[in-house]
């Protein structure tokens, strides 16, 4: 069961291609990044069709749990510094994003979300 959901929104660089986007993610698959963060359960990595985003790209990253979610980032209060920040997500944002995104990959527009409800409940 998801019972938290955080949506990162990317801008990329001027300099950046929506290809070079592509391979960066195509990479973190490869190396299996995603799968090897503590209660991640799903993600999906998204392009704007349309909108005020239309071209640009996000990351939808579903946590099985708040407890799961906060083991790996924190208290909403007091969240871990980038230091404690798990060794793959290091990667994912240092190594991969940094060097096609318009500002550093700790400072994205992202907000976390409490699930209240899903399809098929009631």
């Amino acid at each position: 069961m998801i019972e938290i959901t955080s949506i990162h929104r990317y801008k990329l660089a001027e300099t950046a291609t929506p290809s070079e986007f592509y391979d960066a993610v195509a990479e973190a698959v490869d190396r299996g990044l995603f799968e090897q963060i503590s209660g991640l359960v799903d993600y999906q990595i998204l392009r704007g069709v349309k909108g005020k985003r239309a071209d640009e790209f996000a990351a939808v990253w579903m946590y099985e749990s708040r407890k799961a979610w906060r083991d790996v980032w924190g208290p909403v209060d007091d969240p871990v510094p980038k230091t404690d920040y798990p060794e793959e997500w290091l990667v994912w944002e240092d190594e991969l994003l940094e060097p096609i995104l318009a500002e550093d990959p700790d400072e994205i527009e992202y907000t976390s979300y409490e699930v209240i409800t899903r399809s098929g409940e009631g």
